[in-house]
């Protein structure tokens, strides 16, 4: 029994425990205290491995003040919006940062390397400020909507977007993915996860959504299939545009995908 995701053949210098895989992912894709013990390959193949771990947590974190706002007399609308500003808090904003910045990006008709100029300067564009203005109203209405039906289903979505979002940035970390930069996160990250590797922690996910979505009924528990499953399509879609417009992926890419596969999700879990 291994302590890794790594493959027991290769030798010691090319393998990373668990404990500093799960460091990464959660000093990495999160501001909760965790302190980065390796930052090489090895240590982002199992990190990236562990990122629906980091998402379990920020769900988690999530839905407490929304559940709890809820049960104290608030209304589904108020819930929500606490529900999304803590994933943002837990993140310093990087992912709807790189969203933004992918749609400055993805907008321009520059080319690619002038595409990736723009996605590097500090200030945002039209593009991106009008799509995260739009996803921030979809991602709050559809968790209103779920909140509105229970604080168990409000709870459940907040929880399921989340590691639907990390589990997009494990997919997008698989063999094959190539960085559009040299430098940056999207080096560090991209190619390092085994197909075999992104294939398990995705059906285990699934199969924990579902378990989770359990107690409320089988309908309950194929919607939470079915959002985790469509927001990791839509990621997919834009995980091949960015690939086909940069030439690989950034670090700011991969906080668009996360983004994407959390609204995509919630509208689905919303859906019921």
């Amino acid at each position: 029994m291994t302590d890794s995701f790594e493959d027991p053949q290769l030798p010691p210098s090319e393998r990373a425990s668990l404990r500093d895989g799960v460091r990464f992912a959660f000093g990495t894709l999160t501001v909760l205290p965790a302190r980065i013990t390796r930052w090489d390959r090895p240590a982002a193949r199992t990190g990236m491995a562990c990122a629906p771990l980091a998402g379990l947590v920020v769900g988690l974190l999530a839905a407490v003040p929304g559940v709890l706002l809820l049960l104290g007399g608030g209304g589904p609308l108020l819930a929500a919006a606490v529900t999304v500003a803590v994933p943002a808090a837990l993140t310093r904003g990087l992912h709807l940062d790189g969203l933004a910045d992918t749609a400055d990006g993805l907008g321009s008709a520059k080319p690619a390397e002038a595409a990736l100029r723009i996605m590097k300067q500090s200030d945002i564009g039209p593009f991106g400020v009008v799509t995260l203005v739009l996803l921030l109203m979809v991602q709050t209405a559809a968790l209103a909507d779920a909140y509105a039906d229970s604080w168990v289903r409000g709870g459940l979505a907040a929880v399921v977007a989340a590691v639907t979002a990390r589990l997009a940035m494990t997919l997008a970390s698989r063999e094959g993915v190539p960085p559009a930069r040299p430098e940056g996160l999207g080096a560090a990250v991209a190619g390092v996860v085994p197909h075999t590797v992104a294939a398990a922690v995705t059906a285990l996910a699934v199969a924990g959504a579902v378990l989770a979505a359990l107690p409320l009924g089988l309908p309950a528990a194929g919607r939470c299939a079915a959002a985790v499953l469509a927001g990791l399509l839509a990621a997919e879609l834009l995980l091949r545009r960015c690939v086909r417009r940069f030439d690989g992926v950034a670090g700011d890419v991969f906080g668009a995908l996360a983004e994407v596969a959390a609204t995509t999700a919630l509208i689905v879990l919303a859906l019921g």
